[in-house]
């Protein structure tokens, strides 16, 4: 249907859908808090690669039947978080608001002819994003799964941060992720349902485990784009779960290289030899 070529590799894109929650909600309107009314838009993106595996390999063998599970548990997982179904527009007085209106979710299907371990993931703004990171060209998340030359897959996801900040995203991730394990048939399945989310701001708590029931995971990412030349640094366990940790910094090369020299005995550089668990 369409190709997009980066300087390393081609992602073709062989599918395009939009996924609605399952139990439609009566339309209607919520407002934005001033916070994110006085702030520019500003889309953030996050992914998941997945290594080729025993667990993994069964499924990537029915790659369309794996993307038919993500669709379904995120039609269901849409129920609880509704608004991220809708879409953001202007109301009479001329202020973005969400409008609830199960408008879905844009989902597309890849597939990549590059290996994992080849990906530059210490610069992921360019070697990630817009080519495995969807561009959200409209409501509030899109969401993209590419399968790799080597077997193994990157699931990513772009929220817009006025409707879903990070803790939000994550609440949303393992909720959809616990949905996913317990039908995909995987070793995941007799996991509980997650409960209804809350949103309250005052009961903050820890990220949960994003496994969509094959197992596999070895990175996470953030990767983000809008206005105004911002930058923040979001730190995140990393998947190899020997307390080992990730710094996703989004910053100007000289603020980088000062971290980088005045750091370098605690941050070295995203290695796919990291990633893979071989270093």
């Amino acid at each position: 249907m369409g190709e997009c070529t980066g300087e390393a590799y081609t992602v073709k894109i062989t599918a395009e859908d939009r996924v609605s929650a399952v139990l439609p909600l009566q339309e209607h309107w919520l407002p934005l808090s001033n916070l994110d009314l006085l702030l520019p838009p500003l889309d953030v993106g996050v992914f998941f690669c997945y290594k080729n595996g025993d667990t993994l390999s069964r499924y990537l063998d029915d790659f369309d039947g794996m993307v038919s599970v993500l669709k379904a548990s995120l039609a269901k997982a849409l129920v609880a978080y509704y608004p991220l179904a809708g879409e953001v527009v202007a109301n009479s007085a001329g202020e973005p608001e969400v409008l609830c209106n199960n408008r879905g979710v844009d989902f597309i299907v890849a597939s990549a002819d590059v290996d994992l371990e080849r990906l530059n993931l210490y610069n992921a703004d360019e070697s990630v994003e817009k080519k495995l990171v969807p561009e959200k060209k409209g409501g509030v998340i899109s969401v993209q799964a590419t399968k790799l030359k080597c077997g193994g897959m990157v699931l990513a996801c772009t929220f817009d941060h006025r409707i879903a900040d990070a803790y939000s995203a994550n609440m949303f991730l393992v909720h959809w992720a616990k949905i996913s394990s317990t039908t995909s048939g995987g070793p995941k399945t007799k996991r509980p349902l997650p409960t209804a989310p809350s949103f309250r701001r005052s009961l903050l708590g820890s990220g949960g485990e994003v496994d969509f029931g094959w197992a596999g995971q070895c990175s996470g990412c953030i990767t983000s784009r809008g206005r105004g030349g911002a930058g923040y640094v979001m730190p995140m366990p990393s998947a190899r779960g020997d307390g080992s940790w990730v710094v996703y910094a989004h910053l100007g090369k000289d603020l980088v290289d000062a971290l980088e020299e005045e750091g370098g005995d605690v941050f070295t550089p995203l290695t796919a030899e990291f990633v893979m668990g071989s270093h």
